[in-house]
């Protein structure tokens, strides 16, 4: 026995020697290879394509001067400039049209070298990169309020629902898939539809707009002045106040707001009865000193003659305008409980998927410290992901995503389009138009099918309006003007299926008169891959008019002079091919192979300078051929929303592992989610941002 374990002692010992030799043999050839890496590949690849534009006689597009790049050091002291640099590549930017195009296989070697780079860098010089503090936007605060008080109406009207059900069809195609028709109601001109029922008298504080890299829970967007703090309080005044405020509407009125018998102990009471309310509002358990202070308030409040209804009334208004209540934390103190990060994890999930507080089960796992386990984390989602809540991801993600705000505003020319307007005319057929990609989404989740759907789906759902508009038999009758039946339908023409050949984007990224090629290929660059361009120069003049001389152009034709700009040029080049791709929709969404003027509408083009294009049918095969890019990217817009921040270069690898994770799993919707829940980031292991950069675009 003593020989053998002499024997695996000297073995060990061995293998160390081994170990040791090999990494001092190796390193030095990692290092210089990686060195090489820099000085045969990337260095001559800047000369000879780049510099030009980049760092020659004084031109530096982009405030990018590649010859200040003289070592691979130098290189790996920016992160965000390697992945500026890779983007640029990967999406066909660089070299720009008028220069010598790289080969593919060049372009894959470069991008392959940069990501390398970029995961160097990202191990050098860096700081750990948070959620700032954030209060919750107006359209939380409602959900946690109802949730908080288990109210039976809604706390105010919320306008950014864009969609509301009408025949319950959502808590039934939790389970069983969505139906074949339902009832939904919209909305016009930014006000509700049709109001649900609500507490009287109480009204909300103004909408928060979406942030200029996605949505509307962004932190450095949802900041808390004294005014809006002051604003909060008379809110909570005017909730617990409210005429309809009662035994009826409040769930937990009989547990809560009831009077105990007089034989029992007031302040045993009082404290059964804080004790889990406050632990629910402040989303961690309630410290001592904390639930002492609102029991004396409540106790000195009856010593005073206060009913104890009307005291209850006033802790609820209290807990109602508490910072503890109103933000929403990514870290804690040092002084907070032990197990801070698995509360902070419940309502990092309650309010990605939920929109609120996070609920007794969560805060349970939480407080035991059993939520980070991957296999409990795994049911939890498959919980959340099936329990009615989840519609209030649908009614906030989705529109914003989208940008389907935007389509509120569209006008199509009245005379040129005068069946677009009806009963009365401020009613449009957009409000039917909005319903299809929210619909699609809905139906993605709820089937958890491909998100590929998204680009190219054989199925969708309109109403008899929308049949109608769009060239088909009605097959139903039209409804009015709000609440409107849908119906599921299977698509043959794959010019139909899908957000990016909808309606409701093509009207939406149009004029009255005329479509916008660049508007709409901004909304491809944006929303679909997750790349928006920058706000083009302030001194950019419109497209003109349609002049009699021009009307033997085709739209295609017109731009060509407008982008004869060299700082219109690069955004063009990007957009242009994206826009036009979708040329034969007109300005509300109808097919066209023609202009007016009989000219043939010209939608051929090249994606990412790899994928020819003839027709709006090869464009969609075009982007499927990117599914992992645009997977990677919608996971990013995802991972925007459920951390509240925009990510930055080091959130990279992060969604990579969540671009490999969903293509393993055939795309689907709820691995989507579930890749984005389980991904360092979102669990609360911060991203590293390196020292010199600042927050860049995924």
């Amino acid at each position: 026995m003593q020989i053998a374990c002499n024997i695996q002692g000297i073995a060990n010992k061995v293998k160390g020697a081994i170990t040791t030799l090999l990494i001092l043999t190796w390193c030095p050839l990692v290092a210089k290879s990686a060195q090489d890496g820099f000085e045969k590949i990337l260095k001559p690849a800047f000369a000879q394509n780049c510099v030009k534009c980049h760092g020659e006689n004084g031109k530096v597009k982009g405030k990018l001067n590649l010859l200040e790049i003289k070592s691979r050091d130098q290189l790996l002291s920016d992160a965000e400039r390697i992945e500026r640099i890779m983007i640029a590549i990967e999406d066909g930017d660089m070299p720009p049209e008028k220069e010598p195009p790289l080969s593919v296989k060049k372009r894959d070697l470069l991008i392959s070298r940069l990501d390398e780079e970029l995961k160097k860098a990202l191990e050098q010089n860096t700081v750990e990169a948070r959620t700032a503090i954030r209060r919750m936007n107006r359209f939380q605060y409602a959900n946690a309020v109802q949730d908080l008080l288990d109210l039976k109406v809604s706390v105010y009207p919320l306008p950014e629902k864009m969609m509301r059900d009408r025949s319950g069809y959502f808590n039934r195609a939790i389970k069983g898939g969505m139906p074949d028709s339902l009832t939904v109601s919209s909305r016009s001109l930014g006000k509700s539809g049709l109001i649900e029922p609500r507490l009287s008298g109480v009204g909300p504080f103004p909408q928060d707009l979406r942030a200029e890299h996605g949505y509307d829970n962004q932190a450095d967007h949802l900041s808390l002045s004294p005014l809006l703090m002051e604003a909060f309080f008379k809110l909570s005044r005017t909730i617990v106040t409210s005429s309809t405020f009662g035994p009826k509407t409040v769930g937990i009125w009989k547990g809560f707001f009831q009077a105990p018998p007089e034989e029992e102990d007031l302040e045993k009471v009082l404290a059964a009865r804080l004790k889990p309310f406050l632990t629910r509002a402040f989303r961690r358990p309630v410290k001592k000193e904390t639930l002492k202070r609102y029991r004396s308030h409540a106790i000195s409040s009856l010593k005073k003659g206060a009913t104890f209804e009307e005291t209850m009334k006033d802790v609820v208004s209290a807990v109602l305008a508490s910072p503890r209540f109103i933000y929403l934390y990514d870290a804690l103190g040092e002084q907070e409980e032990a197990l801070a990060g698995e509360s902070l994890l419940a309502s990092r999930l309650s309010f990605f998927l939920w929109g609120s507080l996070p609920d007794e089960e969560l805060l349970e796992l939480a407080r035991t410290g059993r939520l980070s386990d991957p296999r409990v984390l795994d049911g939890q989602l498959d919980r959340m992901l099936s329990d009615p809540k989840l519609k209030r991801f649908c009614d906030s993600f989705p529109t914003q995503w989208l940008q389907l705000d935007r389509i509120i505003s569209a006008v199509p020319d009245e005379k040129t389009y005068p069946d677009f307007y009806y009963a009365p005319p401020s009613y449009r057929t957009t409000m039917d138009m909005m319903m299809e990609p929210l619909l699609l989404f809905e139906t993605v989740l709820l089937e958890d099918r491909p998100v590929l759907d998204f680009i190219d789906a054989n199925y969708t759902y309109r109403s008899a309006r929308l049949r109608k508009w769009l060239g088909e038999e009605p097959g139903g009758k039209i409804g009015g003007p709000v609440s409107m039946q849908f119906s599921r339908q299977a698509l043959s023409d794959r010019r139909q299926g899908g957000m990016i050949t909808n309606s409701a984007v093509m009207t939406m990224t149009s004029g009255p008169h005329e479509t916008k090629p660049i508007t709409r290929g901004a909304w491809l660059a944006g929303v679909i891959f997750n790349s928006p361009p920058p706000p083009p120069p302030a001194d950019v003049p419109p497209l003109p008019a349609v002049e009699k001389e021009d009307e033997g152009l085709t739209l295609r034709q017109r731009f060509s002079a407008h982008r004869e700009r060299a700082d219109c040029a690069g955004c063009h080049e990007k957009l242009d091919p994206l826009g036009f791709a979708l040329e034969n929709f007109d300005p509300v969404g109808r097919w066209r192979a023609n202009y007016k003027n009989g000219l043939r509408v010209d939608s051929e083009g090249v994606l990412f300078k790899r994928h020819e294009f003839g027709n709006v049918i090869e464009f969609k095969d075009a982007i499927l051929k990117e599914k992992k890019r645009f997977v990677r990217a919608l996971g990013g817009h995802m991972l925007t929303f459920a951390l509240g921040r925009e990510l930055v270069p080091a959130d990279s690898p992060a969604l990579d592992e969540i671009a490999k994770k969903v293509s393993a799993q055939e795309y689907r919707m709820k691995a989507l989610i579930k890749a984005v829940v389980q991904s360092e980031p979102f669990l609360g292991k911060p991203s590293k941002l390196p020292l010199q950069t600042k927050p860049s675009k995924p």
